[in-house]
């Protein structure tokens, strides 16, 4: 039976949802502090460059006295003298009547905005640095600061740049960093997937190992596993030699029952045989009857226990092989010819002795009723459900009269004969179902292609 459980995902997949999910989040935060780290260094060496700027403009008010000689052939920079290049000076006298103003070209007749009227606070030695929109309303990045030139008068030197530039640095950055994270990404997932496989590879062994004791090729755990697991392994040995020493205690038991209810059987058939008489034939008959149920229910126990015993395994061709030499000869005089289609690597998970009893009935049952011809199929199919798992197919059909479907159930009933001009004690069919129901199979009867009754033994096999 097989538990419920909350999810059907594997732990590999968890274990790799789980390590790419705690990487994704890893490479975000990592993303977003490098980018606002690198946002930062933009805007400070974007800043120094302006400082350098309005240093030589400063200190050329200061030397000269003469703000009209504080001109862009001084600062170096070309883009001072374009229009609308985002780049800017501007030199404000602040102790006259009428403010004067002298400006980079670039300014063409506009005027840059004050930090000052603005709100921004002045910084430690009287400069104020800030954001503000331009003339020509885009972002600028403006430093300003005020200079007494002494008798030449107080100035407010302005130097100012469109932010675009450091957007557009940072705007590249994110791409090569989204890049860059996306390639780190990929390399992190294969790593993570490499490292469940290699870590769980020691519970797939272990898996291959009770696969193996299940089809009987071990019979116990071998090998050395990590101290996770194996304790594990040490138990599941324990497990399964408990489960074989209850098996074979159940067995003897079954032996010992079957002998002492037999003898005594035994020795009253004996005794009513010696003095005929009704009541002689009575207990004669009933020690029959008794002596029948007795071996019907300790076969079937002997099925159950070997049914759950683990490693049982047989070869199934050659046990059916003999089977057909036995039943072309039985029923050869009848002019009944047994045709076999058998999987050479079939494997029955199970005693021999009761595949021979099952398979063994059904050829028995098809051939009684067969009119020239019985055919056997065995094949493997794999199941949906369950790792490795597969089931050994059976497939009995005989060109006989066949079976109405109503009489199908009543045919497997034990003791139960639809014609009793056959031979037999009616248990064969009633035996295979029990026989099968004691290793998880199951018999269904059918129409046969050839016009008789097809008879499908569903039985487990590798």
């Amino acid at each position: 039976m097989r538990l419920p459980s909350v999810t059907t995902r594997s732990i590999a997949t968890r274990l790799f949802l789980t390590a790419a999910a705690l990487s994704a989040v890893v490479l975000l935060v990592a993303s977003v502090f490098f980018t606002a780290y690198y946002r930062k260094e933009a805007e400070e060496i974007f800043e120094r460059r302006l400082d350098v700027y309005l240093r030589a403009i400063v200190a050329d008010v200061s030397e000269s006295g003469q703000e009209g000689r504080t001109g862009p052939g001084q600062l170096g920079d070309p883009q001072f003298e374009l229009p609308g290049s985002g780049w800017y000076w501007q030199i404000t006298r602040m102790d006259g009547a009428a403010h004067e103003i002298k400006a980079s070209r670039s300014l063409f007749a506009e005027r840059l905005p004050k930090l000052s009227d603005l709100g921004v606070q002045a910084e430690i030695g009287g400069s104020r640095r800030g954001y503000a929109l331009g003339p020509d309303g885009r972002r600028l990045r403006i430093i300003e600061r005020v200079i007494d030139a002494g008798d030449t008068g107080i100035y407010l030197v302005q130097v100012a740049a469109s932010s675009e530039e450091i957007e557009e640095q940072i705007t590249r950055f994110q791409f090569e960093l989204i890049v860059a994270f996306a390639a780190l990404a990929i390399a992190l997932a294969m790593v993570a997937a490499f490292q469940v496989r290699f870590g769980l590879r020691p519970l797939r062994q272990l898996q291959d190992e009770l696969v193996s004791i299940r089809r009987g090729a071990r019979e116990r755990i071998e090998g050395a596993y990590p101290n996770e697991i194996a304790p594990l392994a040490d138990e599941l040995n324990l497990l399964i030699g408990a489960n074989r020493d209850i098996l074979e205690r159940a067995r003897t038991q079954v032996g010992n029952l079957a002998h002492a209810l037999k003898t005594p059987l035994s020795v009253m058939m004996n005794e009513a045989g010696a003095a005929p008489s009704p009541l002689a034939d009575k207990v004669n008959e009933q020690a029959r009857i008794m002596r029948d149920q007795i071996s019907f229910y300790l076969d079937r126990a002997r099925a159950a226990a070997r049914g759950g015993a683990l490693g049982a395994a047989t070869q199934v061709a050659p046990a059916v092989e003999g089977l057909l030499r036995a039943f072309t000869k039985i029923y050869g005089g009848r002019g009944v010819a047994f045709s076999s289609d058998l999987a050479q690597e079939a494997r029955f998970l199970g005693e021999r002795q009761d595949l021979e009893e099952m398979v063994g009935n059904l050829l028995d049952n098809a051939g009684k009723w067969a009119d020239a011809n019985v055919s056997i199929v065995i094949r493997i199919e794999s199941l949906s459900t369950g790792a490795g798992r597969s089931a050994l197919i059976v497939t009995i059909d005989d060109d006989g009269p066949g079976l109405q479907p109503h009489l199908r159930a009543q045919a497997t009933e034990r003791g139960r004969r639809l014609d009793e001009t056959k031979p037999g004690s009616g248990l064969g069919l009633s035996i295979v179902v029990d026989l099968a129901a004691a290793y998880g199979g199951a018999l269904e009867l059918d129409d046969s292609p050839t016009g008789g009754l097809r008879a499908k033994l569903q039985l487990p096999g590798f």
